[in-house]
């Protein structure tokens, strides 16, 4: 099984769409890459923690080659966007890919570049080593599953 975590504006819309993708194995919502260890939800949406909330997922690369994965993620955000989407606004809204294996960076990097030329604006999702990695907590977990009705920016059909 491969990992790794993506972050697209509100984790709940990011978790419960990849969690539909067949070839997907585990999704979970947490905190990534910022420098205040175990972030609670309230420290986080202070935008002092430097955390985004993201959405770790495992996947099975035979069923989901990794590139299939990012360019589904594409789809779903707005990577000309600093520190929002959809409504969501802070840093903790960035989007970035996070990767753990330094080999996943060429096609990373390959589907980056694609998407570039489908912007008159910059693209300003980071991609960058996973530093850090804290679960949420358990409320946020499968959120739109216990909350059908909750908010989500997302179209989970994309």
């Amino acid at each position: 099984m491969k990992e790794i975590v993506l972050a697209g504006g509100c984790f709940w819309g990011v978790e419960e769409y990849f969690s539909r993708i067949d070839g997907v194995i585990e999704t979970k919502v947490g905190y990534a890459n910022g420098n205040t260890e175990n972030p609670t939800y309230e420290e986080v949406c202070t935008n002092t923690t430097g955390h985004a909330e993201a959405c770790h997922v495992k996947y099975d690369e035979t069923v989901l080659p990794l590139e299939e994965l990012l360019n589904r993620f594409w789809r779903i955000i707005d990577p000309t966007l600093l520190n929002r989407q959809g409504p969501d606004i802070g840093s903790q809204y960035r989007t970035g890919i996070f990767y753990m294996d330094e080999d996943d960076l060429p096609i990373i990097m390959k589907t980056y570049e694609e998407q570039k030329i489908k912007y008159d604006k910059p693209i300003v999702t980071e991609v960058e080593p996973l530093k850090v990695f804290y679960e949420a907590e358990e409320y946020h977990q499968k959120y739109l599953k216990k909350n059908p009705y909750g908010y989500c920016h997302i179209d989970l059909n994309a």
